[in-house]
């Protein structure tokens, strides 16, 4: 059937993307891979004579094209992108010019680099009486951010966040979390979460570009920043066994 399928691929491990993405993968006619962050691993499942396109290479332009000629020669489409397109995937304008076409098209969602890296670290983002709020941000770089979203201003919460897209400028995130965050806030640096030479770097935001530095981290990588790196916090009331809920009488 000719449509063009968003695909989430996943953080780098072939083996992270969903079920229902590796499917419609080894069923596309034309696959559209982001190949400077998704893996060639993820798309080998493809089917013979599948045209393969790396758009490492090419210009939004030059995707289009390719899209709206498969799908007038009857042809299916699998528009693969890295993590979950959603978190600065850039996938909505291409959408926006498919439906001007009125071309058909879904997305698959996929696991994103922020949520490999939590897993990397074996923590969670949401702690009782921690933190209950995950801030998703990047630093402001060649692509601006909205003047409330400063990344000082967004500290002034003080809870999980993770920060994409701008280890190679480490001391300027550390300069602007320390506006609310204290010197011994734990922060995490995750090169390639879940591929083979993953980089793991720990610290606090008083060391961290240090140890960034000599890690020689610049670029692929994930900041986490916050207290749900620590080992204080309260169990969840869920499997409280004097807590009540829908399905379970809690213990008087």
């Amino acid at each position: 059937m000719a449509k063009v399928y968003f695909i989430g691929a996943g953080p780098g491990d072939p083996e992270l993307i969903t079920v229902k993405g590796q499917r419609l993968v080894m069923e596309a006619d034309v696959i559209i891979y982001a190949g400077s962050l998704v893996p060639r691993q993820v798309i080998e499942c493809h089917k013979e004579g599948a045209e393969i396109y790396n758009s490492a290479s090419m210009n939004l332009d030059e995707v289009i094209d390719v899209t709206v000629k498969a799908i007038d020669d009857g042809k299916m489409v699998a528009r693969v992108h890295t993590g979950d397109p959603a978190i600065f995937g850039a996938h909505r304008e291409q959408m926006d010019i498919l439906a001007s076409h009125n071309i058909e098209f879904d997305v698959i969602p996929g696991v994103s680099s922020f949520l490999a890296s939590a897993a990397a670290i074996k923590k969670e983002f949401t702690l009782p009486d921690v933190s209950q709020t995950v801030i998703c941000t990047r630093m402001e770089g060649r692509t601006p951010v909205p003047e409330l979203e400063k990344l000082e201003l967004l500290a002034a919460h003080k809870t999980s966040m993770a920060i994409f897209l701008s280890v190679q400028m480490i001391d300027k995130v550390v300069a602007q979390l320390l506006s609310h965050y204290d010197l011994d806030t734990p922060v995490a640096v995750i090169q390639r979460a879940t591929w083979e030479d993953q980089k793991i770097v720990m610290g606090t935001l008083e060391n961290i570009a240090e140890r960034v530095e000599k890690a020689n981290i610049t670029k692929t990588a994930q900041i986490l920043v916050g207290r749900f790196m620590g080992d204080e916090y309260s169990k969840s009331k869920l499997y409280d066994k004097h807590f009540t809920h829908e399905y379970r009488e809690g213990i008087k």
